[in-house]
């Protein structure tokens, strides 16, 4: 199972995260959000995919933000068309993943379109935001899912989840990675390292 952390800001907190060696770190690159990116970001270790993070951002800016921090993927996070994913994923080769707000109304033939339009889906909890609502959505909406598209499962996953992860697993799913954020946080944008130590050792 990958893990991604997501709603990272801090330099030193990078690096702290970075000696996890987490699949994917991701970098909000939203303005309203309280973890929103407006400096530079460092390198980090080929094993680390730095992702970028954007809430219907025009394409330009979207190209700015992939060649100023070196982005590997690219996180689709608002009401972007199959068509505008293929746009980012032509740029170069970047991983995209387009996410989408579930609740128990969700219906996932919207998801068909975007079958060859992106990498991965990530399935967050439907709320005021886009994302980072802190809250998970009812995960046995899951069962329904009709496609083999591996996807991100993300929405106010916390240290305590780790056996409702395994019912999940256990369905057989095209699960790919857990998708944290700040249920791991001692404030907006700064991880609590030790904690996402012991949640990773649990997948």
């Amino acid at each position: 199972m990958k893990l991604k952390v997501c709603g990272m800001r801090s330099p030193d907190n990078i690096t702290s995260l970075a000696a996890l060696s987490p699949d994917y770190m991701g970098f909000i690159f939203w303005k309203p959000s309280r973890r929103y990116v407006s400096d530079a970001t460092p390198p980090l270790p080929d094993t680390i995919k730095k992702t970028g993070v954007f809430v219907d951002a025009d394409l330009d800016y979207i190209k700015e933000i992939i060649a100023q921090h070196q982005l590997q993927a690219v996180q689709l996070h608002g009401e972007e068309s199959p068509d505008f994913c293929k746009k980012i994923k032509a740029l170069s080769d970047l991983e995209i993943i387009k996410a989408f707000a579930l609740d128990d109304q969700f219906d996932f033939s919207v998801l068909d379109a975007y079958n060859s339009a992106c990498d991965y889906f990530l399935f967050d909890t439907k709320g005021d935001l886009p994302g980072g609502n802190g809250m998970r959505f009812d995960w046995s909406v899951l069962q329904d899912y009709p496609l083999t598209k591996p996807f991100f499962l993300s929405g106010g996953i916390g240290p305590g989840d780790q056996s409702a992860i395994a019912s999940i697993i256990s369905l057989n799913l095209p699960l790919y990675a857990i998708d944290i954020n700040s249920k791991f946080e001692r404030e907006p944008g700064l991880k609590n390292i030790e904690r996402i130590k012991e949640f990773k050792a649990t997948l």
